[in-house]
């Protein structure tokens, strides 16, 4: 099993330490959307700021009247006036335009800063484990590429829709070339960019990138995160100083305008501001790092958690093993949630999915042999109970150390056996006192354990019982006396009119010694003590006093309830092998047999 677990486990590590989509991916998504709601948004760069040809600029009639590349040169032109680092117009100027109005917009493009985007299309959107290889390219008009930078502004999107990596360079017919994030950035900090397998240098700390020379986005938060402004007030001079030496975003959010990407924090984020946030990350801002290393930490992980769990489950009963092997999956999503805090990426749903599967198997298969003991178990304590008493077969089955060392107790003891049982089975047979023996010890047995107490042990025609043993039971005394008159009642129904079945029964309450006789193989539940020899003694006195019931003082001081029936006589006896005599009531046949 445990094999099979970490087979299963690096089948669903492998597509994600080598970056290729796999159904696992949706998962992740969502639980990555967990993170950065637990964790929150975090704060841009202050350099970065996002103008918007939004809904209030449109409304204006002048604004709404005009092209859209007329809008945008007037806006650039403002901008101009607060000396920006660069501009970064996330617009496509791909199809030719009014010649005036284009040759107004390449002469504002020229007086600043600016990357103009591209357009990528790609035949497999979601793979990053390669660099970006678009399969064709929209570009700007040569007219604007002449006098700014052009940078494809794709990004790489997860299963639900959400940015999650910005490409740092992509393999074009024109060779390799740097993203519209990159290019901004760059421009703003005027350094050429140094990207490595792992990292990006920009001049200040390196930025994690993933395999494929992707960074992961750390998204910052619902929209309006970064300062926005509408390009209405920039038109108008309101917010020129606002803007002054920062990067700014330039983009559409108007209604039908723009392109628009699901997001953790908003179900609709302008794709001004998912690029806004790329270029703030690159600029110094909160990065988030997954790349090879943490992509073999998560499967290294994976297969180690796999593994251990699934050992744990089958090695422990299922009640301990299944919160245990859940316990430690818990203790690692604890782990990826403080690495997350961090800026460490590391995978929630691989560990998740490649160990809950080895855990359930397993659990299914614990189950299964539990199962199977169990009912092995019920199988073999029903066979105990026939051949010890059955409340005490299941205090065995329930603890097999009971009685493992010599336990003192103060207890009733019963001892009974039949009377004149020589003459009656010479009488009945063999097969005639088999069958009156196997009665006897039904019926004993039914009304011992009805009163709560236990057949330890029977000797031909007698047996021996105790009453109390199974707890500490004040009033065992009185049960012991009740199976006592009900049993006189019970073996004289035995003969059925044909024969009469008579016993003598010794009763007497106090200390013995309950522990277990025999070899390691095999054993049996024994009592011992004075007491059981001087109740074993009182049948021996009944019978010569023509009793068939014997009890001490001391066993019926413990009685809560008088007898069914006062005793016949009573009166001290001197008792075999022991120095002190005993004052014993006696009880004859056919006063017991009345009650």
């Amino acid at each position: 099993m445990t094999i099979a677990a970490g087979i299963w486990a690096t089948a669903v590590s492998g597509p994600h330490i080598a970056a290729r989509g796999s159904a696992v991916d949706g998962f992740e998504a969502v639980l990555l959307d967990a993170r950065l709601a637990l964790i929150g948004p975090v704060a841009p760069v202050p350099e970065i700021t996002i103008v918007v040809f939004d809904n209030a600029t449109l409304s204006v009639p002048a604004y709404a009247a005009a092209s859209n590349r007329a809008l945008i040169a007037e806006t650039i032109e403002a901008l101009t006036r607060a000396q920006p680092k660069v501009i970064g117009l996330d617009v496509v100027l791909a199809d030719p335009g009014d010649a005036d109005i284009d040759a107004r917009l390449a002469t504002a493009l020229s007086q600043v800063p600016t990357v103009i985007a591209a357009a990528g299309s790609f035949a497999d959107e979601g793979r990053i484990s390669d660099v970006a290889r678009p399969e064709t390219v929209l570009r700007p008009q040569p007219a604007f590429a002449d006098v700014a930078d052009v940078a494809l502004v794709n990004v790489s999107t997860d299963p639900t829709g959400t940015p999650r990596y910005i490409p740092t360079v992509f393999a074009t017919d024109n060779g390799v070339e740097p993203s519209f994030a990159l290019s901004v950035a760059s421009n703003a900090l005027g350094i050429a960019p140094n990207v490595g397998a792992g990292s990006l240098d920009l001049g200040g700390d390196p930025i994690p990138l993933d395999i494929g020379l992707n960074m992961p986005l750390r998204l910052i938060g619902p929209e309006g995160s970064i300062p926005t402004y509408s390009a209405k007030d920039v038109l108008e001079g309101a917010v020129l100083k606002d803007l002054a030496g920062k990067v700014i975003i330039l983009g559409f959010t108007a209604t039908a305008f723009g392109d628009r990407f699901t997001g953790p924090y908003d179900d609709s984020v302008p794709g001004v501001e998912i690029m806004a946030g790329a270029v703030s990350q690159m600029l110094g801002g909160e990065t988030l790092r997954r790349d090879l290393a943490t992509r073999r930490i998560d499967a290294g992980v994976t297969i180690g958690l796999a593994v251990l769990a699934s050992a744990i489950v089958l090695i422990f009963p299922l009640s301990t093993g299944l919160p245990l092997a859940l316990g430690l999956l818990l203790c690692w999503g604890i782990v990826v949630l403080w690495a997350f805090s961090t800026g460490i990426w590391l995978s929630a749903a691989v560990p998740f999915v490649g160990t809950v599967v080895p855990i359930a198997a397993a659990a299914g298969l614990r189950y299964f042999i539990e199962k199977r003991r169990a009912a092995r178990g019920a199988k073999s304590l029903e066979a105990l109970k026939q051949f010890q008493s059955p409340l005490l077969a299941e205090m065995i089955a329930e603890d097999p150390t009971f009685l493992q060392q010599p336990t003192e107790r103060t207890l009733s003891v019963f001892f009974i056996d039949l009377s004149s049982f020589t003459l009656l089975s010479e009488r009945l047979g063999p097969a005639g006192t088999q069958d009156l023996l196997k009665s006897f010890h039904q019926v004993t047995a039914q009304a011992v354990e009805a009163q709560g107490g236990v057949v330890l042990n029977y000797m031909g025609d007698g047996a021996l019982a105790v009453f109390g043993m199974l707890e500490d039971d004040q009033n065992s005394a009185d049960g012991a006396l009740r199976t006592s008159f009900a049993l006189i009642n019970d073996l004289g129904a035995l003969g059925q009119g044909k024969f009469t079945v008579g016993c003598r029964i010794g009763l007497h309450y106090g200390d013995v010694v309950l522990s277990r006789l025999g070899g390691d193989r095999h054993q049996q539940v024994s009592v011992a003590g004075d007491s059981v020899n001087l109740a074993s003694r009182l049948l021996e006195i009944a019978k010569a006093e023509g009793a068939v019931i014997a009890a001490t003082d001391v066993f019926l001081d413990r009685t809560s309830a008088p007898a069914p029936r006062p005793a016949d006589h009573i009166k001290p006896v001197q008792v075999r092998g022991r120095e002190d005599g005993a004052n014993v009531h006696f009880w004859r046949a056919q006063a017991a047999v009345s009650c």
